[in-house]
Formats: structure tokens, sequence, C-alpha cells
């Protein structure tokens, strides 16, 4: 059986609220840059989410939109590979995530820990707000709107994924049990094709009565690359297959990606909230004088002082950019103080700089054409809204809702 099945779906996005930093390439963006050759990727500015704490002020907000696809850009995002668009452009999350709102609990949105976390932090803004309380809901409209395989995101981050699956499981368990679901399942079966319809009935026979893990996953190919299905038989034979209800919202499963830890100038989370970053497309020099001028570990007041690695924000630096040899250079000079600060610093700066050059040389081009950049987003809307049209018809007909 050949698997003509397409990638499966990756959907992120990110806050417009300034220029891209180093923190922000290595703790999302380099991992969206690889995974856009491996799934279909969905990548938002999510510029709804930008007024949940910064709503007073939107003068700027248009320009760090487009400041934020530039330097997406530069990253090595490839609009030919991945679909880039601005989350306000697609009306359909906003529908979603007010039929979501009907089901979901409040209690859940209560206890999401980064709601009572930011009111603490960002005590000077007013956070008394439904759209401040109900942002993790949008967040799980922008997922599952395009219903992905995966969220990518680090370890600290699953968590927040975790809301999204249970909001989906919630909405399923309402709405997709269909009175005629099992007729419905059998007239989509014969749409498979006669050969087809033989092999599924197998394959679903294999794995009710004996759990066989495979035989679920080859018949999920199955379907997939089957092109005489709509998508709506193919989710019901999903749910047949299964022994459950029809699935209109699936249930993104967590890809975990890589993220370094990224200190900034002053030993802290490089935020610019801290002021303390090195932007994606700063001056090289200016970047180069940075890091000269960047904390190290506070004990090492004389050249002559030996230091600890281990306390050092420009060793974490070391770990994500030095091969091992320089890392180990770097730690066996700091503990014997073998060699200075600046001289730790020497191939650090070298390759940071060559990275932002990299990252300014293929944003030029964009920063000059507006038109350019605008006409990739327009594209990244258009395809964003077929897939999202596509869910909302059948969340629509799920609730009762697409009158005719």
């Amino acid at each position: 059986m050949v698997n003509s099945a397409p990638n499966p779906r990756v959907v992120s996005g990110m806050r417009p609220t300034g220029a891209l930093h180093l923190g922000n390439y290595h703790g999302a963006l380099k991992n969206w840059v690889e995974l856009q050759y491996q799934y279909e990727c969905f990548y938002f500015v999510a510029d709804w989410h930008a007024l949940t704490t910064g709503y007073e002020d939107t003068k700027e907000l248009e320009e760090n939109v487009f400041q934020m696809v530039v330097d997406w850009l530069g990253a090595g995002l490839n609009p030919s590979a991945s679909t880039i668009f601005v989350q306000s452009r697609v009306p359909e999350h906003a529908e979603l995530h007010l039929l979501l709102s009907m089901i979901t609990p409040l209690g859940w949105l209560e206890r999401v820990p980064t709601y009572k976390d930011q009111q603490e932090q960002l005590k000077e803004k007013d956070l008394a707000t439904y759209g401040f309380l109900g942002y993790p809901l949008l967040q799980s409209a922008d997922i599952l709107i395009y219903r992905p395989k995966f969220v990518p995101v680090g370890e600290d981050q699953v968590a927040h994924v975790e809301i999204t699956r249970e909001v989906a499981r919630r909405f399923n368990h309402i709405y997709g049990r269909e009175s005629d679901f099992a007729d419905k399942a059998e007239k989509a079966l014969k749409r498979l094709g006669g050969k087809n319809a033989d092999i599924y009935r197998e394959f679903r026979k294999a794995y009710q009565e004996s759990g066989d893990q495979s035989a679920l996953e080859k018949a999920g190919v199955l379907l997939d690359g089957n092109t005489r299905l709509t998508l709506a038989d193919r989710e019901r034979l999903q749910g047949y297959l299964e022994g459950t209800g029809r699935m209109i919202l699936p249930e993104p499963d967590v890809l975990l990606t890589r993220t370094p830890k990224v200190p900034g100038l002053d030993g802290r989370k490089m935020s610019k909230s801290y002021g303390n970053t090195i932007g994606l497309r700063e001056d090289p020099a200016q970047v180069a004088k940075k890091l000269k001028a960047m904390q190290t570990d506070p004990a090492r007041v004389r050249r002559t002082d030996p230091g600890d690695p281990q306390k050092c924000p420009v060793f974490d630096l070391h770990r994500v950019y030095s091969a091992a040899d320089t890392q180990a250079w770097a730690a066996q000079g700091c503990v014997t103080a073998g060699i200075g600060c600046l001289e730790c610093k020497k191939p650090l700066i070298d390759a940071i700089v060559v990275e932002v050059e990299n990252v300014r040389a293929r944003a030029r081009d964009y920063e000059q054409d507006r038109d350019a950049v605008a006409a990739i987003i327009n594209d990244g809307c258009e395809k964003a809204r077929e897939a999202a049209r596509e869910t909302m018809q059948e969340v629509r007909s799920a609730m009762g809702l697409q009158y005719r």
C-alpha cells in the first residue's frame, strides 16, 4: 500500500510585540524553520493576542506585524514551504472562539497558571477583562481551527496545550454523537471502493477485537490517502474504526522541540521587558559591543581570578553557539583563570555576529519591499481561511447552526 497521505499539520503563532531577539529565535523560530520541511506548517502573527495585555495602545501594532514577518523571513521561513498569515485576517478564529466559549467551564480558564501569574507580573495594567481571562480559549481556537496533528512547544509549555485537548474532548463528547452515526459511516465506507472497504473492515476488526495498534495506524493511512472521501466521511470512519463517535475537532499532540536557555545581557532570561536583548537584525557592531560588556561570573573581578562556568551567563551562550571543543576550552580557561572574559567571549561574538548578519542579509530585500511582504501575508491568509472554513462548516453542522 502506497502512503499518499499529506504531511501531518503543525500550528504555532507569536505575538507581535516588537523586534524579535535571539531568545525568540532559539526558543521557537529556529524550530519552525526546521519543521517547515517536515510537516504542513501554519504559522500566524497573533495580533488579537497582543490586545489581551496591550489593548490600550495599538499605534505600533501594524508596524510590529510587518517587522515580525520580516524577522521570520530573515530567519529562514519559506512562504513556499509554510503558510504565513495574520490571525485577525482569518475571522473564523473568532467564530470558533465564540462557539467554544459556550461550552467551556469558567473554572478551566481561571485555573490556567499564567492567568494569575501574569496579573501579578503586570500589576500596572488593568487585566480584569474578559479578553485576558479568555485568551487561553482563543489560543485553543487558533489551534483547533486547523485540526493539526502537532503543536510545537518546549517542555515548560506542555501544560498550555492540555486545555486545548480538554476543550476538543468536551466538544467532541457533546456534538460528535450523531444518532445515525453508524449508518453514515457505512455509507462513507461505500465511497472507499469495494477492495479498500474490505481492507478497512479487516483493520477495524483487528483493532476492535484484539487491540492491534498497527491495524489502527494502517487504517488511518488508508483513510488519509483516499481522495474519494470528504473530510466528514474521513472523520466518521476514523471514529467508526476506534469505536467512538465522530471526532470533529481532533485533540492535538505536543511536539517537543529543543528550547535552549538563552540568557540576556544581564544574566536574566532574554526579554524585551528587561531591556537585555540582542536583536535578530541588530547592527553587527552593536551586537559585538553589547556582548563585550555582557555580565560574566561576578567572582571574576580581576583577570587572575578563577571563575565558575555554571554561574556565568556567557557560558550558557557557549552551550547554544559553540562546539564541544570550544566549550571545553572556555570552561577550562575560566576555572583556571587561563583566559580572560573578553578572550572567552571572542568565538561567541564571532558566531553570533555571523548569525545576525545572515538574518539581516535574507531580510534586506523584504525590508525595502512592503508589497512583497503583503503578498506573502495575503497568500497565507487565503490558504489559512480555506482550511478554517472547512473546519467551521463541520463545527456549525455539528452544533445545528448550518441552516439551509
